[in-house]
């Protein structure tokens, strides 16, 4: 794993215990609850009662919150230090889900999966060919991926982050076209791409995209 992944996931950690250290466990998660179904509704999708269903960074609050009649894996390099660190973290409050804590480049999925949420995730990992690899192979066909991220509205701005550390939390910068190119590229179709939050340098979007039978990713 490269230093700058490794100085990433130290500054997640710290964030998300700065964030949540004055936040009602209880309260928080019923307000994330709330804005995955809204997540869920602007993407216009929800799998079905009883679908396979992979949460890739998941995090400490992930869209598995909601997803109460699937059959959901969920994983994450940092669940282990996000349960010692943080009361708003159970495991066991979710017997419908295994969780897998380990980076998304490694993970080996035991199963395909109808659907597969990645949410505010992909900008994180150590490898981001090796992680949309895992998530466009881990799909049966007619699956979907939801995938958001986000993304540089600025060319000039997009180079001096990739050459600088000016977001640490995130290694990877790159535009929308070139998030989309790269899902293509790993035989997915994207169906549909929901600007979900404007901003100054990124804007944050939500891409569906569809695995079709018989394609292959590169």
């Amino acid at each position: 794993m490269n230093l700058r992944w490794k100085l990433a996931q130290a500054a997640e950690v710290r964030w998300w215990k700065a964030y949540l250290r004055k936040k009602n466990p209880e309260d928080y998660l019923r307000q994330k609850a709330d804005y995955w179904r809204r997540v869920l509704q602007a993407a216009q999708y929800e799998p079905g009662p009883g679908a396979l269903v992979l949460d890739a960074g998941c995090g400490p609050a992930g869209v598995f919150l909601i997803l109460n009649e699937q059959e959901v894996h969920a994983v994450d390099p940092l669940l282990e230090a996000y349960r010692a660190g943080l009361p708003h973290f159970e495991p066991s409050r979710y017997p419908n889900v295994r969780f897998f804590n380990q980076p998304l480049e490694g993970f080996q999925p035991p199963v395909l999966y109808d659907t597969i949420f990645c949410f505010n995730a992909i900008n994180h990992v150590a490898n981001l060919g090796q992680s949309l690899d895992v998530l466009a192979g881990a799909l049966k066909p007619g699956g979907r991926l939801l995938l958001s991220v986000d993304a540089h509205n600025y060319a000039f701005l997009k180079r001096l982050f990739q050459w600088l550390p000016g977001d640490v939390l995130h290694p990877h910068q790159y535009s929308l076209e070139e998030y989309q190119r790269m899902i293509t590229e790993k035989g997915l179709a994207v169906e549909r791409t929901v600007r979900f939050k404007e901003g100054m340098i990124f804007d944050y979007f939500l891409m569906v995209a569809e695995r079709k039978a018989g394609r292959v990713g590169t």
